[in-house]
């Protein structure tokens, strides 16, 4: 089918490649223009403004956005909208908190527009493995985009979560959950360093992985790291959040649900802003092996 597509960054750009790969037509604006030259040569449409990409889109028109949460999502509704006709669908796929999904939801109701929560994870390896997406929204327009979602995601990889900000709700729980459990590996290979064996970490990561019960893609993500580095001696500890931590550790606050494993590993990365330590250096190195996310180097 047709679609547009909006934000050509790590997953982004990737996402795209991943829907000509399957036929689609893709028709792609980003604010930076060797960007979108760097996709048509891929096979995607190259358009100018948002305007141009409306335009080169028939019929029904479905816009992605793959922008940073904020400012920038509700910047680039304002400017899709005056170009967008009744019935037609915007899809947030970043990591916007889902209540201003839901305020976002409802104004473009009143305008008669669809607006499609879509939490996504994979980071730079959904390429080839597919993206696990998390949808929100009414339930026509989520059918109506279902062969999208198809070629995005795995087997078995996509889900209708709910009504709108339902998606985004359960990528906000998803990536606080992954705070705690890197934080988990982190620790415990800090441990392992300290020892008096002389252990090697490479090499127990991949054991943990044939059959143990902690065996997980991010163990494989630990162990190649590790591989590369294996004292992580060129990688600063300065660990970054990126919001769904803390929106993670809100909503456990106001739903009066006890969370303290979560909670804990957000002020740890708050605290790798101050000493040096194996452990955040190894958070760093997981957080740049699954999303591409800029680490420190020395």
């Amino acid at each position: 089918m047709q679609i547009g597509f909006i934000g050509l960054g790590k997953m982004g750009g990737n996402m795209v490649e991943r829907l000509l790969h399957d036929k689609h037509e893709v028709v792609i604006y980003n604010r930076t223009p060797d960007k979108v030259q760097e996709y048509a040569k891929k096979g995607a449409i190259p358009s100018s403004s948002h305007a141009d990409l409306a335009f080169k889109i028939k019929g029904r028109k479905a816009i992605w956005l793959m922008v940073p949460s904020g400012a920038p999502v509700d910047q680039n509704i304002s400017d899709i909208v005056p170009h967008l006709s009744k019935g037609d669908i915007i899809i947030d796929g970043g990591n916007s908190y889902y209540k201003d999904t839901v305020r976002r939801g409802s104004e473009l109701a009143s305008r008669e527009i669809h607006y499609i929560d879509s939490g996504t994870s994979g980071g730079i390896w959904g390429l080839k493995n597919g993206y696990c997406l998390m949808i929100g929204g009414e339930r026509d327009p989520v059918q109506y985009l279902d062969p999208v979602f198809k070629t995005l995601a795995p087997p078995d990889g996509y889900l209708h979560c709910g009504a709108s900000g339902s998606g985004h709700l359960v990528k906000m729980i998803h990536n606080g959950i992954e705070y705690g459990m890197m934080q988990a590996y982190a620790e415990g290979f800090d441990i392992l360093r300290a020892s008096p064996y002389g252990l090697d970490l490479p090499k127990i990561a991949h054991l943990w992985n044939q059959g143990s019960v902690v065996r997980s893609w991010l163990l494989e993500l630990a162990e190649d790291a590790l591989k590369k580095d294996p004292r992580l001696e060129k990688i600063e500890p300065w660990v970054a959040d990126s919001g769904e931590g803390r929106w993670t550790v809100f909503e456990s606050i106001e739903r009066d649900v006890p969370a303290p494993v979560l909670a804990l590993s957000l002020q740890m990365r708050f605290a790798s802003r101050d000493k040096n330590s194996f452990a955040h250096r190894m958070l760093a190195a997981l957080r740049n092996e699954f999303g591409g996310h800029a680490v420190k180097s020395k």
